[in-house]
């Protein structure tokens, strides 16, 4: 789709803006497995949907073992701190074919948006601009076992708060938005300057999604408020541990689940 010094370009711009991709992986096996339906997804799956190439009957509703434990204490500490509200799943693993599929529609919708022709080699420079502003969000997909975009890991999950209707609250941004107000902290600099105006209801439901990912020893994204890893590079570059446990997951187990009481109440 794009000329070989735009790859080259892509890829130094994606290393220069992501440090943790240089990261020693010591791969833990951990299994791929379901996400129990105690857990709350959105439904249809956002990028199935757009005909992103999953397997036949692939489920992208799984997650590593230790990453899934962590994700229901999560739910379980947002219980303790408000019983109407609940985690809402976007997205989970993410085969590297799904991850090339939606690096490529993101490029070619902000391309089409702003009238740029993707395959004409006169807006090199504004290909590359869009690269550049893409890759900050999404990961470049790579088949290299050295860096494996942190959702083809299962250590990496989109989520965000939802009430116990499954109403989806309202976070001051969209899953997958490019643009500044992704940042975690975009609305940090009202909170305190504007009592009780939306900008403080963002930055509290942001906040509260942060302490309770946090509290079940996830990390957040820098750029992403819905972001958020366990085990993966991204995760051990957060977290100082050295190195990953997580590299790219190929193969869900069919034989280990983990069995779960609802957690509606």
């Amino acid at each position: 789709m794009y000329k070989n010094e735009i790859f080259y370009l892509l890829f130094l711009q994606i290393m220069k803006m992501k440090p943790w991709s240089n990261l020693k992986i010591n791969e833990c096996k951990e299994p791929l497995i379901s996400i129990p339906q105690s857990i709350f997804r959105l439904t249809p799956h956002p990028y199935m949907s757009l005909g992103a190439p999953y397997l036949t009957g692939a489920d992208p509703w799984v997650l590593r073992s230790s990453v899934l434990r962590r994700l229901i204490q999560a739910q379980q500490y947002l219980s303790e701190i408000n019983p109407q509200l609940q985690l809402a799943l976007f997205d989970a693993w993410r085969p590297i074919s799904v991850q090339k599929f939606m690096f490529d529609y993101t490029m070619q919708e902000i391309c089409r948006s702003r009238g740029i022709d993707i395959n004409n080699i006169s807006d090199n420079v504004d290909i590359i601009n869009v690269v550049a502003e893409v890759a900050q969000f999404w990961a470049k997909p790579s088949s290299n076992p050295l860096t494996p975009p942190p959702h083809s890991t299962g250590g990496a999950i989109d989520l965000t708060l939802a009430d116990m209707t499954g109403k989806i609250l309202d976070l001051g941004g969209e899953i997958d938005f490019i643009g500044a107000e992704s940042s975690p902290d975009f609305y940090k600099k009202d909170y305190s300057k504007i009592p009780c105006s939306k900008h403080q209801v963002f930055q509290y439901r942001r906040s509260l999604l942060f302490a309770v990912m946090e509290r079940a020893g996830f990390v957040q994204h820098p750029n992403e408020w819905w972001h958020f890893s366990y085990g993966d590079q991204l995760w051990s570059w957060l977290s100082k541990k050295g190195y990953a446990i997580y590299g790219a997951a190929l193969e869900v187990s069919k034989d280990i689940t983990i069995s779960e009481p609802s957690l509606v109440t």
